[in-house]
């Protein structure tokens, strides 16, 4: 068994993380942001990707007319992303310390990947620095997960065969029940000719219950909370613990 810490899991692990994340559909997404932005937002066509990862995303909203651009704390991640989109800008920075040179139409933020804000007061300094980099009636559009409703029991597991080796990877929430902090749990196993190697992860999150997510976007923007469903838009139904949130910029 070799066990790597939380910095090896993000950098020399960096070219498996499209396959931890497989099993997400990524053109869904966009076409459903996609729409949403056309619903309440303007004709624009710039925009910016929080937490971009390796890029995918932004190669949809690319390939759908859009000028995409990303950012992310990880530079192998942004190698990667570069790869898949040598059109578009990508730089390092942190979501809740970020500057841009000119504001964006649309601002996404996939995978619940607000929740790595880390605390409440970061959380605050990322809708700021988001409404600040955002043109006037611009979206911010991001999917969250209600602490209130963490089921920290439940697991997302999937696999997959690449270059001889099967994966397993698998992911859940952890609440504890108090306070603004969440994990999210992390397993990778790695087998090769019959020898396994796993890597486990916690990744410190920002728990945050929907009432003070949306007061702390209220003095910023008009919030509008749909359903956790990228096919149908239906307003949340107040007990789902997964939503999206369309913000218009006041």
């Amino acid at each position: 068994m070799n066990t790597q810490p939380s910095t090896a899991l993000y950098s020399d692990l960096s070219g498996y993380y499209d396959l931890m994340c497989a099993d997400i559909n990524y053109q869904q997404q966009s076409d459903c942001v996609r729409r949403l932005h056309q619903m309440f937002g303007s004709e624009g066509k710039t925009h910016l990707d929080l937490a971009c990862g390796t890029g995918p995303h932004v190669r949809f909203f690319i390939d759908n007319g859009y000028e995409s651009s990303g950012l992310d704390l990880n530079q192998p991640m942004l190698d990667l992303a570069k790869q898949r989109c040598p059109e578009a800008q990508f730089s390092l920075q942190n979501m809740c310390d970020f500057v841009v040179d000119e504001p964006y139409d649309l601002i996404t933020c996939f995978l619940y990947s607000i929740h790595y804000s880390g605390s409440l007061e970061q959380l605050r300094a990322c809708i700021e620095r988001v409404h600040a980099a955002l043109k006037p009636a611009g979206v911010f559009c991001f999917n969250a997960v209600e602490k209130k409703l963490i089921n920290n029991d439940s697991f997302v597991r999937h696999s997959v065969e690449h270059e001889g080796s099967h994966f397993v990877f698998k992911s859940g929430w952890f609440y504890g029940g108090n306070g603004d902090k969440q994990a999210l749990k992390l397993s990778i196993e790695k087998t090769t000719n019959k020898v396994t190697e796993e890597w486990h992860d916690d990744h410190p999150m920002v728990a945050v219950g929907f009432d003070e997510l949306t007061a702390l976007l209220a003095p910023y923007f008009d919030v509008t909370i749909l359903e956790h469903d990228y096919d149908k838009l239906l307003p949340w139904d107040n007990a789902s613990g997964n939503a999206i949130f369309t913000c218009v910029k006041r």
